[in-house]
C-alpha cells in the first residue's frame, strides 16, 4: 500500500544520508521504523496488561479460587 507523508527538510536530508551509507532506499527505512514503532507499542500494551490487577487489594489467585468456588 503507498502512503504519502510529508518530512521537513532537515529530516529528508538526514533520512537520505542513512538511506546511502545503510545502502537502503528511503522507503525501505521508513518501512522499518514503522515495524519498529509498532513492535514497541504492542510491547508496551503487552507489559502494562501485567499490571491491571497490580492496584487491587486482593490477591489474583486468591480472587481465581474465590470465583471458581462460585461454580
Amino acid at each position: 500500500m503507498r502512503t504519502i507523508i510529508e518530512l521537513d527538510d532537515a529530516a529528508a536530508a538526514a533520512l537520505d544520508a542513512l538511506a546511502k551509507a545503510q545502502k537502503q532506499s528511503r522507503a525501505a527505512l521508513i518501512r522499518a521504523a514503522i515495524r519498529d514503532f509498532l513492535a514497541a507499542r504492542r510491547q508496551e500494551e503487552a507489559v502494562e496488561a501485567f499490571g491491571l490487577w497490580g492496584a487491587r487489594e486482593t490477591d489474583g489467585v486468591a480472587y481465581q479460587d474465590r470465583v471458581r468456588a462460585e461454580w
